[in-house]
């Protein structure tokens, strides 16, 4: 534990006090995108404030420099592969880490955008920023490794979260309630 805040505790102090200002900053866009006739005001303020503060600190942290070398694995599943014998603890921080990098994302897009109300959109949006952290670690040198792996469990959990929030997401053009239909 004492690890975790020496690594992360800017992050967590810093997302401690985003919270307060998120709901501030929710309260002021919504009363604005009311003001100009948006037709669902909270629920947008509501998910581009949360994708962002529910975002941010994980690539924060992920864009944070580490000690080791800048490594390319493009090779799907190798890293996932190599975590079969490793500690119960490492393999929770490197694949529950990865599926929550984009949950906020995932869960709230689609809330967001009628335009998003699909998963594959959402694994498409959620894979694409991956790739773009991904290549910065790696441009920038951050001494971490970018993987296909990383990439795909990204994804994966952006996906998870959106049928979390699959009740709530953006009603279609058509005015039918997304979470109405069911597999036939």
């Amino acid at each position: 534990m004492a690890r975790t805040w020496e690594l992360w505790g800017n992050v967590i102090i810093a997302g401690t006090f985003a919270l307060p200002l998120g709901l501030l900053a929710i309260m002021l866009l919504s009363r604005h995108r009311a003001r100009a006739g948006h037709p669902a005001p909270l629920r947008a303020s509501l998910a581009d404030v949360g994708i962002l503060i529910g975002t941010a600190p994980w690539i924060w942290m992920i864009l944070t420099p580490a000690e080791g070398f800048s490594e390319v694995n493009l090779v799907p599943f190798t890293d996932l592969a190599d975590l079969a014998g490793a500690p119960w603890e490492a393999v929770s921080v490197q694949v529950g880490g990865n599926l929550l990098v984009f949950a906020a994302l995932g869960a709230l897009l689609p809330v967001r955008s009628r335009a998003m109300s699909s998963l594959g959109r959402v694994a498409a949006v959620a894979a694409a920023f991956s790739v773009l952290v991904e290549t910065l670690q790696y441009v920038f040198r951050l001494g971490r490794l970018s993987s296909v792996d990383d990439v795909i469990l990204n994804a994966t959990g952006a996906v998870i979260f959106a049928l979390v929030t699959r009740r709530w997401w953006a009603r279609s053009n058509t005015g039918a309630d997304r979470s109405t239909i069911t597999a036939s």
